[in-house]
């Protein structure tokens, strides 16, 4: 049995494999990134756009004046 941390026993087809392999798992690590990024930015502009529905639909502060003082006990 070859001992992988000694470079001369590991053979080119050995290391081409492993870089496959290596390359495969990467590809699918990016493409599942790709896939939460992309529903992440979604739930985002989703999110964004209901905020501004509520900042539409919140009546503006009501002025600070005498009628709206709170009481002095507070």
């Amino acid at each position: 049995m070859s001992d992988r941390n000694d470079p001369d026993a590991v053979s080119d087809a050995e290391r081409w494999l492993d870089l496959d392999v290596k390359l495969a798992y990467q590809e699918r690590l990016i493409q599942q990134l790709d896939a939460l990024v992309r529903e992440f930015g979604a739930r985002l502009d989703k999110a964004e756009r209901e905020l501004e529905q509520l900042k539409q639909a919140v009546p503006p502060p009501l002025p600070l004046g005498a009628a709206n003082e709170p009481p002095p006990h507070y």
